[in-house]
């Protein structure tokens, strides 16, 4: 009987870099919410890959930043945290610009946890007395993503210069970096994403299925359309606007839904809501088109002073 393999895969890297579109690829459908802008994603989010001999979930998770909110500290404490009790480490930098202090952070401190990783599973090997059906050594995977907007030398040129970084990291314990694999992909296309996924599930240990097998997130419904309807208006406000908006499903009794949009100002309200209500309306028109036939959606704009800076405005929406 073939040994089916199950566990949790993190993926790590600054914001923008393509964590959710990645996510969503590997999945095969979409389970985290994207935009051009930074820092979409603010809490970790689940997606479950199921395969016949497999289940892989994979931790999305905000972008590794300097915090200049509580919500920014916040988020990069939900990042971190993300690589404690995983199995596998996905470490994203994109190919399209150099590689900065941001990805130097974020590959530090995936080198740091594979290193625990390893020191953990060497003494369970020894606690074993052997470890036959052992997975080996843990390894770094490292994705450069977006190779489809730069050439093949670039692509080179990038990984070249992602090791170099990797290869200059003091793990302070005086051994050799940790194993590494590159993968160079296009989240956007597709293009690599499968290597990718081959090479975590081979990293999986064996154990059951944690989800149900038709399932793809862990996301409550609630927290699933508050985050489409942000999505939405990412897509269609200014960009000094998107990190002093958040929303929050306040009413669930289907199919009607009321979903309340936070803004800071007084001028946001007015941005959000658009000429004539027009903005407002476009929003509700498109995530409608993403809920079950029949839902019925409220939309209403509040503003909430400094939500960001505010402990108790972040706890309530359970950020």
């Amino acid at each position: 009987m073939s040994m089916f393999r199950s566990g949790f895969a993190a993926v790590v890297g600054r914001p923008n870099v393509g964590k959710s579109t990645l996510v969503n690829a590997m999945v095969g459908t979409k389970v985290s919410i994207v935009s051009p802008r930074p820092n979409t994603t603010r809490s970790q989010v689940r997606g479950v890959l199921n395969r016949p001999d497999a289940q892989v979930v994979f931790v999305d998770t905000p972008g590794l930043h300097k915090p200049r909110t509580a919500l920014g500290e916040r988020m990069n404490e939900s990042a971190s945290s993300s690589l404690d009790d995983v199995d596998v480490v996905v470490a994203m930098v994109e190919a399209t610009g150099a590689v900065g202090p941001g990805d130097r952070m974020v590959l530090a401190q995936s080198a740091r946890r594979v290193r625990a990783m390893a020191r953990a599973a060497d003494l369970g090997r020894e606690l074993a007395a052997g470890d036959p059906e052992g997975q080996g050594t843990p390894t770094l995977l490292v994705v450069v993503n977006k190779i489809d907007r730069v050439g093949g030398d670039g692509v080179l040129t990038h990984l070249t210069a992602v090791s170099d970084v990797i290869g200059a990291i003091d793990l302070d314990d005086g051994q050799a970096p940790v194993p590494v694999e590159y993968f160079p992909v296009s989240a956007v296309t597709g293009q690599g994403v499968e290597a990718l996924i081959d090479a975590v599930v081979e990293r999986m240990p064996e154990g059951p299925r944690y989800y149900p097998e038709g399932m793809v997130t862990d996301v409550a419904e609630a927290f699933w359309v508050a985050d489409l309807v942000r999505e939405e208006l990412l897509h269609r406000v200014q960009d000094e606007l998107p990190h002093s908006i958040a929303c929050r499903v306040t009413e669930w009794e289907w199919p009607r839904v009321r979903c309340e949009i936070l803004v800071e100002r007084d001028s946001q309200k007015g941005i959000v809501i658009g000429k004539g209500g027009a903005t407002l309306k476009e929003v509700g028109t498109a995530v409608r088109k993403q809920m079950p036939p029949g839902a019925y959606l409220e939309l209403f704009v509040r503003v909430e002073k400094r939500w960001q800076q505010r402990d108790d405005a972040l706890d309530r929406l359970g950020l």
